[in-house]
């Protein structure tokens, strides 16, 4: 048997625009080692893997350099790829089995609807030199665990801004959050995501991020239900709710190829 291969562009419902992503359909299990050569040679800043087990689906994500705790948009694609592969798992939601617990997925009319864990998080003072590196001064920060979340006072300043690579790499703080109110009536906030530590200087469209985003607009803006958009050149649309300890995160993908490897 040969495991198949995808490439989805997540958040997204035109091709060439969101984030893409590989998910990998196994037939059978393999070695941590060929897993991560493969999201190498896929070079995209996350591959998925999905093994059937008896109550639903083992779920795996790799960047190209390493294994990551959660993925938002490559778990979108690969509960894309399952309902489009498999038409009659759209009856009932999707269980996940990964690294950050039980995660499901549930299909809405052609979207699908995540259900994840919520980030609780804890202010930071700022550093005076956080400015240079991030490309301008932030007015709020925040962090959850690997996450660190900077605040703009204008949203012009968060798609402008062109951070450091190098000097961001070498912060403690490997996956780095900016955002701002928006400034525009269709979205509620905007953001840009940026892990060079990780291999990915800037993430398209990340799902996981707004696991930290949405209860932190909910205490700034005192509402449970947001539309986002992260500014990337791609850029990528999210629909958000916050329900207690969970975020319901919706969002539409699109399936540009699939392949069978040979490997």
């Amino acid at each position: 048997m040969n495991h198949k291969l995808y490439q989805v562009d997540a958040f997204s419902r035109e091709p060439f625009k969101g984030n893409p992503a590989a998910v990998c359909l196994l037939a059978q299990a393999e070695p941590d080692e060929w897993l991560q050569s493969l999201a190498t040679e896929m070079n995209l800043s996350e591959t998925a893997f999905l093994l059937e087990n008896k109550t639903g689906w083992n779920l795996r994500w790799f960047t190209p350099t390493t294994e990551v705790d959660l993925c938002g948009h490559a778990t979108l694609a690969s509960a894309k790829v399952l309902f489009e592969a498999r038409p009659e798992l759209r009856e009932s939601p999707i269980q996940f089995q990964t690294r950050s617990g039980e995660l499901t997925a549930r299909w809405q009319d052609g979207k699908v609807e995540l259900d994840f864990p919520v980030m609780r998080y804890l202010p930071i003072p700022i550093n005076p030199g956080v400015a240079d590196v991030l490309g301008f001064q932030p007015v709020k920060a925040v962090f959850s665990g690997g996450y660190y979340l900077f605040e703009a006072e204008d949203p012009q300043l968060i798609r402008d801004a062109k951070p450091n690579m190098a000097e961001l790499a070498k912060l403690p703080m490997p996956e780095v959050i900016i955002t701002a109110k928006s400034g525009e009536p269709s979205y509620d906030f905007i953001s840009r995501f940026f892990a060079p530590q990780l291999g990915i200087p800037e993430d398209p469209v990340t799902g996981s991020a707004h696991c930290l985003l949405t209860p932190y607009w909910a205490e700034r803006l005192g509402k449970l239900e947001f539309t986002a958009f992260q500014a990337s050149v791609r850029g990528g649309e999210l629909v958000l709710q916050l329900v207690e300890d969970r975020v319901i995160i919706i969002g539409e993908a699109k399936l540009i190829f699939t392949a069978t490897l040979w490997v």
